[in-house]
């Protein structure tokens, strides 16, 4: 005769992998809404971050998702972003909090870089509507396999009063048991996705059947080149003298900011075939596209360190 523990046994045997970071994560969430007051999760568009919203939908159904979603939007967006988040939230009835880089400079708050990118610059807008919006837990798409900063990082995440982030006051999470506890003015950055990879994102998106923003995949556009990377043309600044547009099949691994991120030529045009060039790369999307990574070994961990995710 089976036990009681013979057959948790058993179920637990017929979980895929997927299926185990899929309960981690929709855990998490849970968690966060019976512990925090005001959470929120940042949904710029980007696979990772509509990874999570798509397993934030699956932990309440079939109650609407509990919280707002919160975009810091640098005006230097990819239109195809843009459209995608709109029609998301849209599609969900999910609430979109916007906060405009933009509205920053106007007021002279922040100051446009000489290197024309805006990607630093959301942090300030981060932190300001952080406070603003008394969110005391924010939701954010980072991984560990992206890179060696974000490898440090707890899946709660304490922030101080001035959002900071110190590798120092890390704490112990045995057992999946997470401390959300905070300090009036302190918050807790929150990644469920910490323990996937870029490949596990993608065959999920493939076993869900998630749409994404179509630049995700192969298509013709113009770009040019500067410092290695194939940089789109745009309003925020480039191409340079010199810098000659051309047109090349490209697609792109990740989404930030147009001056930072860059395409990589492929012909992956459906979810199987990039699932293909992934699983052969050895280099995280971050590392092969992202020129704010590039600045410095310690670029992320010094922006984290001011408050940026």
């Amino acid at each position: 005769m089976e036990t009681t523990g013979d057959l948790l046994s058993q179920a637990r045997r017929t979980l895929t992998y997927l299926d185990e970071l899929e309960s981690e994560a929709v855990h998490v969430f849970r968690e966060v809404v019976g512990e925090f007051d005001r959470p929120v999760l940042l949904f710029s568009g980007g696979k990772d971050s509509v990874v999570m919203l798509h397993l934030a939908v699956k932990a309440f159904a079939p109650s609407p998702v509990p919280f707002p979603v919160l975009h810091i939007d640098t005006g230097h967006n990819f239109e195809e972003v843009i459209e995608y988040r709109d029609r998301t939230v849209e599609r969900l009835g999910v609430r979109l909090v916007v906060a405009r880089v933009q509205e920053w400079i106007d007021s002279g708050r922040l100051r446009e870089r000489a290197d024309q990118t805006r990607n630093p610059l959301q942090t300030i807008p981060l932190l300001e509507t952080i406070t603003a919006g008394k969110f005391d837990a924010v939701f954010g798409g980072g991984r560990r396999d992206e890179e060696k900063a974000r490898a440090k990082e707890r899946v709660f995440s304490l922030r101080d009063e001035f959002g900071q982030w110190d590798p120092r006051r890390q704490r112990p999470e045995l057992w999946d048991l997470y401390n959300g506890r905070h300090r009036p003015g302190e918050h807790v950055r929150v990644f469920p996705l910490s323990n996937w990879t870029e490949l596990d994102v993608w065959r999920y998106i493939a076993r869900e059947r998630i749409d994404l923003p179509s630049l995700y995949f192969a298509h013709e556009r113009e770009v040019f080149q500067r410092d290695g990377m194939w940089l789109a043309p745009g309003d925020w600044g480039g191409p340079r003298s010199g810098e000659t547009v051309i047109r090349k099949t490209v697609r792109y691994r990740t989404v930030g900011d147009m001056s930072c991120t860059g395409a990589v030529e492929s012909g992956a045009g459906d979810v199987a075939t990039v699932i293909v060039e992934v699983a052969a790369s050895r280099l995280t999307e971050r590392g092969a596209t992202r020129a704010d990574d590039r600045m410095s070994e310690a670029a992320m961990e010094d922006r984290k360190r001011e408050g940026y995710f």
